[in-house]
């Protein structure tokens, strides 16, 4: 009921899953990682622990095989258990017990292994397969274009309901205090991968500091942002132009409330969106 992909860029230091389903809160369900460890998505009638039983035998040396045997082995219930997995250092292994609902299978490749059940057939995770190693880019980007590329190949048979994507990274968390680089969800939705995949871009563009423009703070911009800043009541005093202590205060402010603290810089630049989102409230 379900279709997966668990992921990894040793490079970057990333590891994740993406999932999409007729199932609501998919995201609740499937997707495990630990930053340095490894990723699981655990499906079908999923055995939640193997999320983090499989995370614990990776965290402890283990490679995604010898895992997934030791998952499966005490497990009564492993044939109608579906599990993907990538090791820390990228090895993968899928497996889709007899029991699972027509089509099921797996596929895996350097760093990733795609899996599903109740499929419009094994197109799904081929395609699946292709796009993620087609797709330049973070491997949040690469993991959205393989749920995407599944769910166009004909995805879940049932339909769509939810879709989740979570990418790991070593502080990689919002202020740096855990590794949940992206942890997004669409719980129940008739286009749950399509309006994931406009989650992903808003938070990109608003959360993850990978992609912001730069504007260069001269008089003409400082000037507007001071006036429009003085209409939120964070400015006060005549526009000058002048990119001086004042104006930085005032924009931190504003920037904390509205939760823009990652993109304040201590040069003579401002980040596009947050001046974007100065401008937007004004």
């Amino acid at each position: 009921m379900t279709f997966s992909i668990a992921g990894c860029d040793l490079e970057a230091g990333d590891w994740g899953v993406a999932v999409a389903s007729k199932f609501p809160a998919a995201g609740a369900v499937v997707p495990w990682a630990r930053a340095g460890v490894g990723a699981v998505a655990t499906q079908s009638w999923a055995n939640t622990s193997f999320g983090p039983g499989g995370l614990e035998l990776m965290g402890g040396g283990l490679g995604a095989e010898e895992t997934l045997e030791r998952l499966l082995e005490d497990d009564e219930g492993r044939e109608q258990r579906q599990v993907g997995l990538v090791d820390a250092a990228g090895g993968p292994a899928t497996f889709s017990g007899s029991g699972c609902m027509d089509w099921y299978g797996g596929k895996t490749g350097p760093g990733y292994a795609c899996q599903g059940n109740i499929l419009a057939g094994p197109v799904v995770v081929e395609a699946m397969a292709e796009a993620f190693d087609g797709t330049a880019g973070d491997l949040l980007d690469r993991l959205l274009a393989a749920l995407l590329a599944g769910d166009r190949a004909g995805g879940d048979r049932r339909g769509r309901q939810s879709a989740a994507l979570l990418v790991v990274r070593e502080r990689g968390g919002y202020g740096g205090w855990n590794d949940r680089y992206a942890d997004l969800r669409v719980d129940d939705h008739p286009d749950a991968p399509a309006e994931l995949a406009r989650v992903v871009e808003t938070y990109d563009l608003e959360l993850l500091v990978r992609s912001d423009a730069l504007l260069e703070a001269g008089p003409e911009l400082v000037t507007d942002l001071q006036r429009r800043l003085a209409a939120l009541g964070r400015y006060t005093g005549e526009p000058t132009g002048a990119y001086d202590h004042a104006t930085r205060e005032a924009i931190a402010a504003f920037a904390g409330e509205y939760n823009f603290e990652e993109r304040l810089r201590d040069d003579e630049l401002l980040s596009e969106a947050l001046v974007r989102e100065i401008r937007d409230l004004t």
